[in-house]
């Protein structure tokens, strides 16, 4: 039988969704909602990127 880990896995599934939401509003109000949007999901990518990094690392 397999133990159960001892510790919670981080999540960034917030960051990500954050990220985009700040960057449309971002974008919408400089005129290009769209530029923004984009602008957030990368940001946003790279934060969850690095959670996961994180969390893989810390084993």
């Amino acid at each position: 039988m397999q133990s159960t880990p001892s510790r919670s896995p981080m999540a960034g599934g917030f960051l990500l969704t954050a990220s985009i939401l700040v960057g449309a509003v971002a974008g919408a109000l400089r005129g290009q909602a769209t530029a923004g949007l984009l602008a957030g999901l990368a940001v946003g990518f790279a934060l969850t990127l690095a959670v996961w990094l994180i969390d893989r690392a810390r084993g």
